[in-house]
């Protein structure tokens, strides 16, 4: 009974803050980050991000590996305009990154 009881009044204080919101919403923002620039790119990249005192700290995005069809500069442009738009705030940071596959052995 009082597990029950703790269960309730957590779920209570927690729905009260907004964590679990812009857990949500950042998750539905980042989906679409993601699939905006599969369709730009044509590649899908991860796009990871975090939320500080309600403030888009930082937007990561990862893609599964090097993106030689646009310059960099360019692809740069594109992924702040896309996660500005998608997220609808300006992140203080985003980083780009390129995960680069095992290297055959020597």
């Amino acid at each position: 009974m009082f597990r029950a009881v703790v269960i309730i009044v957590l779920a209570f204080a927690l729905s009260g803050c907004d964590a679990f919101g812009a857990l949500r919403d950042g998750m539905q923002y980042a989906r679409a980050v993601e699939g905006d620039l599969e369709q730009s790119t044509g590649v899908r990249p991860q796009v990871g991000f975090n939320w500080r005192n309600g403030r888009l700290a930082s937007v990561t995005v990862v893609f599964p590996g090097l993106y030689q069809t646009k310059p960099l500069g360019d692809l740069a442009g594109l992924v702040r305009e896309t996660v500005t738009r998608d997220f609808k705030q300006s992140p203080d940071a985003i980083v780009l990154s390129f995960a680069l596959p095992k290297s055959p052995s020597v």
